[in-house]
């Protein structure tokens, strides 16, 4: 295994790391005996996680150790790892943590875009995933909120109002993005003659 994949595989062993460290500052806010530490370990291990993004495709790429393993699994750990932070801040009791509507939105979002690849890939035999710049931008929206949230040791009994449009414009995007990935579905499923009624059928 090369080094680029270590560093990918590492990444993916941080995300549960960060999720204890996230439910056990939750546990001693709830308990009233708030203990920061827990909050700035969280803090350190997503920042590591997703710094890690960075070097381990500064790797590949200058050092020849491109793979068929780190390409499916780079953009898996990226995904699982913005998710962790979105779905952690939204249920554990942080002081100005994420909405949970906001965390359906992003997990309902990403599982009918999966159901849609599988759908195409079982019907075509493929299916092209055509990158938009919405979606870059969306997911730097929501990976700018789960920042926001770890790093704002100042907001107590609300969040700030900027987080709150921030929210909002990540889950605008979230939807539209949604939707264009549902519509090159389709198109690709009427391009292959799915969606018209079978000629043979009685």
């Amino acid at each position: 295994m090369t080094l680029a994949n270590k560093i990918t595989v590492a990444r993916l062993l941080l995300i549960p790391v960060f999720i204890v460290f996230a439910a056990y500052y939750s546990a001693s806010v709830s308990a009233g005996q708030e203990k920061v530490i827990y909050r700035i370990l969280a803090l350190i291990t997503f920042a590591t996680a997703s710094l890690s993004d960075a070097l381990d495709g500064y790797i590949a790429r200058h050092y020849n150790q491109s793979t068929p393993l780190g390409r499916f699994l780079d953009p898996v750990a990226d995904k699982l790892l913005l998710l962790a932070g979105v779905v952690t801040l939204s249920v554990t009791n942080w002081h100005a943590g994420l909405p949970i509507w906001f965390a359906v939105l992003v997990i309902a979002r990403d599982v009918i875009i999966s159901v849609g690849v599988l759908i195409i890939h079982l019907t075509n035999g493929s299916a092209r995933v055509k990158p938009h710049l919405t979606g870059k931008i969306c997911t730097f929206l929501q990976l700018s909120c789960v920042c926001w949230v770890l790093i704002d040791f100042w907001s107590v009994h609300s969040r700030p109002w900027p987080l709150d449009v921030l929210i909002y414009l990540a889950a605008a995007l979230t939807l539209s993005t949604g939707y264009l990935y549902l519509r090159d579905g389709i198109h690709q499923l009427r391009e292959a003659g799915h969606t018209h009624p079978d000629p043979d059928a009685p």
